[in-house]
């Protein structure tokens, strides 16, 4: 696991190669022309069009080198999202199902027009790829320690999905290999890029202060029971090699994140992208966290994380205190996946899903003409009280609040912005949404979910424990 890389691939060339010239962007100043930036404009400089999702992309300098490390079901899905992306080239292919998932993914390139070389193993795809500029990471969450910083110190910059990591140790790794090498390393909180998300980060908490003071927060990721993921039979993989890659059947292959020691159960699996969320829209870290969880439905066999989670967080912000609570239930997928953010002047409600979302004003709370006009939110749409048998309200109930939609359209692949993203700072074009310290901080925020259910009791956090 920890053997030395071929350092071939510093040798000096003669003339200047194209990974040089990579290398060199990466140096310039940000030029603030690029993805995303018109949503950080101020309210006085409102821009055009604000209710139009537009990443501009940057004019094709160079071909970027890629590897992909990881082809199963969330890697293919990463893969068909970098098709949509200009400027890439895909020179390898790697992951240990190599009648399936490496097959599906080359075949998929070669339709494409990349030719990729492709591997078993990453310590030889690093050996023998002498031109790669970055990797792209999507195996099971116990591999992306070793896996991120063997190609960091392969002079790689890395994009690794989220969860960073299954153990603190192994993020903390990461960490210090991206400031040991200089490299960029970027974690798949796919969220901390979409137009919809920034819109809302943005404009209508930082700048418009729409919501107030947020007083709570409630999130939630539900799914319906699922039988475990199979596999074609006439595609097992061999028991020596799942044992020297970790795993102990095909089952537990195609299944780790049930197991421990592998992944981390549905909080990590799922809600890590939505609790990274409670952090960046409060702006802070959690004072503590308290969760009551088990293995209450599936055979504890097959399934040794839990596949039910309530958890309760305390923030302190600059206005005074947050609870934000969260579940993540895989036996009923009733109102499947959102995150709101209450405050005493109005109610965000969003989802990663394109087709949810509104912003609902307190019936007591300055009306928002001003930003309605200034394009933050789109005109009121009076939610009416159903009222059938009285006249009055009961006095302990309120009027139902004006909601407003979120004038962002948004309807590509969701992983696209931040993978943009990633290769305009590749390209020294843009800067990191989710640079390795941000994983980190939620990597601890969410790990420590598990070990509250475990130990059955309130858990502080110490704010040294989101610093290397």
């Amino acid at each position: 696991m920890d053997e030395k890389m071929d350092d071939s691939r510093t040798t000096p060339k003669k003339g200047i190669e194209r990974r040089d010239f990579i290398q060199g962007l990466a140096t310039l100043p940000i030029l603030g022309l690029f993805t995303l930036s018109w949503l950080n404009k101020t309210i006085h400089d409102r821009p055009k069009n604000l209710g139009k999702s537009q990443r501009a992309i940057p004019e094709d300098l160079s071909d970027i080198n890629v590897a992909f490390l990881g082809t199963g079901e969330q890697g293919y899905i990463i893969l068909n999202a970098c098709l949509k992306i200009p400027g890439l080239r895909f020179k390898a292919v790697c992951d240990i199902w190599e009648s399936y998932n490496q097959k599906r993914a080359a075949q998929v390139l070669k339709k494409y027009k990349h030719e990729m070389n492709t591997y078993l193993d990453y310590r030889e795809m690093l050996s023998k790829e002498k031109d790669l500029d970055a990797v792209i990471i999507a195996t099971p969450d116990f591999w992306h320690a070793d896996h991120t910083v063997a190609c960091l110190e392969a002079n790689l910059h890395v994009y690794c999905e989220k969860e960073m990591s299954n153990t603190l140790e192994g993020a903390r790794r990461m960490v210090e290999a991206a400031r040991r090498t200089g490299k960029l390393l970027q974690i798949g909180h796919q969220r901390r890029s979409n137009p919809r998300y920034l819109h809302c980060y943005n404009n209508l908490i930082k700048n418009a202060g729409i919501l107030g003071r947020i007083t709570a927060v409630n999130g939630q990721w539900n799914r319906a029971v699922q039988p475990d993921i199979g596999w074609p039979k006439k595609h097992v993989i061999d028991s020596a090699t799942l044992k020297k890659y970790g795993y102990e059947s095909m089952n537990q292959f195609r299944n780790w994140r049930w197991y421990r020691g592998l992944g981390g159960g549905p909080i990590v699996d799922l809600g890590s992208h939505q609790i990274d969320i409670f952090n960046w829209f409060l702006e802070t870290q959690p004072k503590s966290v308290l969760a009551s969880g088990g293995t209450d439905y599936y055979s504890k066999d097959t399934h040794e994380w839990y596949d039910t989670v309530l958890a309760i967080y305390e923030y302190e912000t600059k206005q005074g205190v947050v609870r934000a609570n969260y579940q993540t239930l895989t036996t009923n997928s009733s109102e499947g996946y959102f995150e709101n953010f209450l405050g005493d002047q109005g109610t965000l409600h969003i989802s990663e899903s394109a087709n949810r979302g509104g912003v609902y004003r307190e019936p007591t709370a300055p009306q928002w003409d001003k930003w309605v006009s200034l394009g933050y939110l789109s005109a009121p749409e009076k939610v009416t009280q159903q009222i059938t048998t009285r006249a009055v309200l009961d006095v302990r109930e309120t009027i139902g609040p004006d909601r407003h939609d979120i004038p962002i359209t948004f309807n590509d692949p969701y992983h696209l912005p931040h993978l943009e993203n990633f290769f305009n700072a590749v390209r020294g074009l843009d800067k990191l949404n989710c640079p390795h310290d941000i994983g980190y901080e939620t990597a601890v925020t969410v790990l420590k979910v598990n070990d509250a259910v475990e130990e059955a009791r309130r858990l502080d956090f110490d704010p040294k424990e989101f610093r290397i």
